[in-house]
């Protein structure tokens, strides 16, 4: 694994995917989108998915502000099935990290481990559902031109519109949902705020607690790094304020990587160096400071520990010893998850086969999980 696969998976981190959650910035959903030739590569898999957009009218925020119109992009792959009474049987939503898009989950690491026939989620069965969460992808963000204007959105407004598009899909109900990063945490908020909407729930890289200590401060400080650059105009910049995104991206890097495999792939001082100039050079292109801004602040309101009690579905958690951003030493996982019926925690033991906090997006690591999911096991 080479360090540009571990970034990749660090932007479908943070996904900012491999794109800061995945080749698609998760700090490895994800900061950058998802290269071009990956996503022919899926796509030539079998794997070309049906693209739409969905506009929900008057949309109104937690906090009560509204936009008029809310887009909200999506991809799916298979056809739905209906029950007897009309009911959609099959679908599957899986939900990107911050920076990502639902188009990080078409990369071989996944899709070609899942998608394909005779596979866990074979699109021939299943109803596979990716959508853009809110300032993500093609759906509304800031940068479409609210610029600092855009409502200040946090996770339980991406759950909420992800909801208007189920529902605008027809979908009363999900058979899973598989989330990684930001998206394992919008499971848990899924979870609690419409507990009988899911068979089942597949959460990777995260915790069921409020954001604080070494993963809320790395936050902060990519968000101040933003804040404080004179160049960011109070969001009203003309052109991107390039030292604060160099500065996130520094940090971006350092939370999404992982030792074993950096160190095997850069073992010497030059080759280090040269990496992290390419790394700027092509996750500088495309990245927009209002809406990294925006993504990484979605998570201050997050704290799903008080209702854990509530959650129904069955549960598969997943977190990788690796992981900088979610680190198996506190032990908060662990004792966290006695509390929701129906669950299970697994930590994969760090390996020069995990990738940090990306591990998220390698599903032959945990694939064996997933199956033992979906068995009712």
């Amino acid at each position: 694994m080479s360090l540009r696969g571990v970034v990749v998976a660090l932007v479908g981190l943070i996904g900012l995917a491999v794109s800061v959650e995945e080749a698609g910035l998760a700090a490895g959903d994800a900061l950058k989108r998802t290269p071009t030739t990956t996503s022919r590569t899926a796509e030539s898999a079998a794997l070309a998915p049906a693209e739409g957009d969905f506009v929900a009218k008057d949309f109104v925020f937690r906090d009560g502000e509204k936009l008029a119109e809310l887009r909200l992009h999506y991809r799916t792959l298979g056809k739905p099935a209906r029950d007897s009474a009309g009911q959609v049987t099959n679908a599957v939503m899986i939900l990107h990290g911050t920076g990502g898009t639902g188009a990080q989950f078409l990369q071989p690491q996944f899709a070609g481990e899942l998608f394909g026939p005779g596979q866990l989620l074979d699109t021939a069965k299943y109803y596979i559902i990716l959508p853009d969460g809110i300032g993500h992808g093609k759906s509304s963000k800031p940068s479409d031109g609210l610029h600092a204007k855009f409502p200040q959105y946090d996770y339980d407004d991406m759950v909420a519109g992800q909801h208007a598009l189920l529902q605008h899909l027809g979908v009363e109900h999900l058979r899973l949902i598989l989330g990684t990063s930001m998206g394992c945490m919008h499971s848990f908020v899924w979870a609690e705020t419409y507990p009988d909407f899911m068979d089942a729930l597949m959460p990777l890289a995260c915790q069921s607690v409020q954001i604080a200590g070494r993963n809320r401060i790395w936050r902060k400080m990519v968000m101040d790094a933003i804040r404080e650059d004179p160049e960011w105009k109070g969001g009203e910049y003309t052109t991107e304020p390039k030292q604060a995104l160099r500065t996130a991206l520094d940090f971006l890097l350092i939370a999404g990587s992982a030792p074993l495999p950096m160190q095997k792939s850069d073992p010497t001082r030059d080759a280090a160096d040269k990496y992290l100039d390419e790394y700027f050079a092509t996750r500088m292109s495309g990245l927009d400071a209002n809406d990294l801004l925006y993504a990484v602040n979605a998570s201050r309101n997050y704290d799903p520990s008080p209702k854990l009690e509530t959650i129904r579905a069955r549960m598969m958690w997943i977190n990788s010893g690796d992981d900088f951003i979610n680190p198996p030493e506190l032990g908060i996982a662990e004792r966290e998850v006695k509390r929701i019926k129906n669950a299970r925690f697994v930590l994969i033991p760090a390996s020069e086969q995990t990738h940090g906090h990306g591990t998220h997006t390698w599903a032959a690591i945990w694939k064996s999980y997933l199956a033992e999911l979906l068995a009712g096991k």
